[in-house]
C-alpha cells in the first residue's frame, strides 16, 4: 500500500546525556534498517522492519532543512521484506523506546552492534511552530537534528569507532548498557 501522498515529517533528534527514569519500563521494539544504495553517502531509501511490521520509505529534507522531511512510504509484507534484505545495502539495528515526555513521546534510539553506545532521542511534531518552539529535554545534551552525520542513512553500516571524535565535540561520552 502506498500512501497517497507524501507526508511532512517535523522532527528534532537529539543526543543523550543520561538514561532517563524508567525508560528500560517503557514500550519497546526493535528496528532494523537496510539504507539503499549501498554506495550513497547518505541513502534516502530504507527498508525497515520495524517491530512485526514491514515498509519501505523514502525520506528527503525539504529545501535542505533535515528538522523538515518529505516522506513516502510503501507498507511491505514480510516476504517482501526478507526479498529486500538481499539486496546490497547499508544495514543498523536499533531497540527503540517510546518514553513519555511533557506530554509527547521522544523515541529513544539504544544503537546495537556496531554503533553500540550511541544513544540518540527523536521528537516528532504536528506543527512547525511547536518544533520551533520546543525546549530539548534535560536527559539530553545536544540537539544534532543537523548534523548529517548522525542522520540514519549515514550512520547506518558505519563502527562507533568512526564517529566516536565527532560526538566528543558535542561532549558525548559512549554509554556503556
Amino acid at each position: 500500500m502506498l500512501h497517497d501522498k507524501p507526508m511532512i515529517e517535523l522532527e528534532k533528534t537529539y543526543l543523550i546525556k543520561n538514561i532517563p527514569a524508567g525508560l528500560w519500563d517503557c514500550p519497546r521494539k526493535e528496528i532494523f534498517d537496510i539504507y539503499i544504495p549501498q554506495s550513497a553517502e547518505h541513502p534516502v531509501l530504507r527498508v525497515r522492519k520495524n517491530g512485526g511490521k514491514f515498509e519501505m520509505t523514502k525520506k528527503e529534507p525539504i529545501d535542505g532543512d533535515t528538522s523538515r522531511q518529505e516522506e513516502q512510504t510503501i507498507i511491505l509484507t514480510e516476504a517482501e521484506f526478507i526479498a529486500l534484505t538481499q539486496v546490497a545495502g547499508k544495514k543498523v539495528r536499533k531497540i527503540r523506546y517510546q518514553y513519555g515526555y511533557n506530554g509527547r513521546v521522544a523515541e529513544i534510539d539504544v544503537f546495537q552492534d556496531d554503533l553500540a553506545g550511541l544513544i540518540l532521542v527523536d521528537v516528532e511534531f504536528p506543527t512547525v511552530e511547536e518544533k520551533d518552539s520546543f525546549a530539548m529535554p534535560d536527559f539530553c545534551l545536544a540537539d544534532v537534528t543537523s548534523s548529517k552525520f548522525l542522520a540514519g542513512g549515514t550512520l547506518c553500516g558505519k563502527r562507533y569507532e568512526e564517529i566516536e571524535e565527532r560526538l566528543r565535540g558535542f561532549g558525548y561520552k559512549r554509554i556503556e548498557i
